[in-house]
């Protein structure tokens, strides 16, 4: 699952679900954002999948 989210707004621009995203995948989905809604200043990226299950 790939959720984009705007820090700023705490809005999600995107959302891709599937069993296996690769890389192309993601690119393609932030190359329409970049068209859509221009080049952010800087990306985040977080591969964690759910908060409760980071080790202590």
């Amino acid at each position: 699952m790939l959720n984009i989210v705007d820090e700023f707004t705490r809005k999600c621009v995107a959302i891709r679900v599937n069993r296996k995203l690769n890389s192309a995948a993601v690119i393609d989905v932030l190359t329409d954002l970049f068209i859509l809604r221009g080049v952010p200043g800087h990306v985040r990226s977080d591969n964690v999948l759910c908060r409760e299950f980071l080790a202590a």
